[in-house]
């Protein structure tokens, strides 16, 4: 399995934890026990950055929520609960796309119910390739 890549995907996740230290005081993250005990049905807040057609800035950064849906080898698994605002809606990347992440990708957390952990249980709209 493979994680995001910019040049490939043409969007990767950045680093919560690289975001924390660089600005403790104002960008908070939930503490590592909690980012690595998701469970599904929860909800986890990323950040994106996204490849874009435009002149001005060729890159958009995105936080959006996606539901927790496993933990595979090391990596959580879980669909976009947000339509980026970056990009136009399409195929390969949107609203329920499968997207893999880790620990250190987490910068907020929401907890599940019985609502989101039955939506957890479908199949994504789009699989990430294992």
């Amino acid at each position: 399995m493979r994680d995001p890549d910019f040049n490939i995907d043409g969007w990767q996740l950045d680093d919560g934890e690289e975001y924390h230290r660089a600005a403790p005081e104002t960008f908070w993250v939930p503490d590592r026990v909690a980012r690595e005990a998701l469970q599904p049905g929860d909800y986890a807040k990323l950040i994106f950055r996204f490849a874009v057609a435009s002149g001005e800035a060729p890159v958009a950064v995105e936080r959006m929520w996606v539901l927790v849906r496993a933990l595979e080898d090391g990596h959580f698994f879980g669909v976009l609960d947000n339509e980026p605002d970056a990009i136009e809606e399409n195929d390969e990347f949107w609203l329920g796309t499968e997207v893999p992440f880790l620990a250190e990708h987490v910068i907020d957390i929401l907890p599940r119910d019985e609502e989101s952990i039955d939506f957890a249980a479908r199949p994504p709209r789009r699989a990430w390739p294992r």
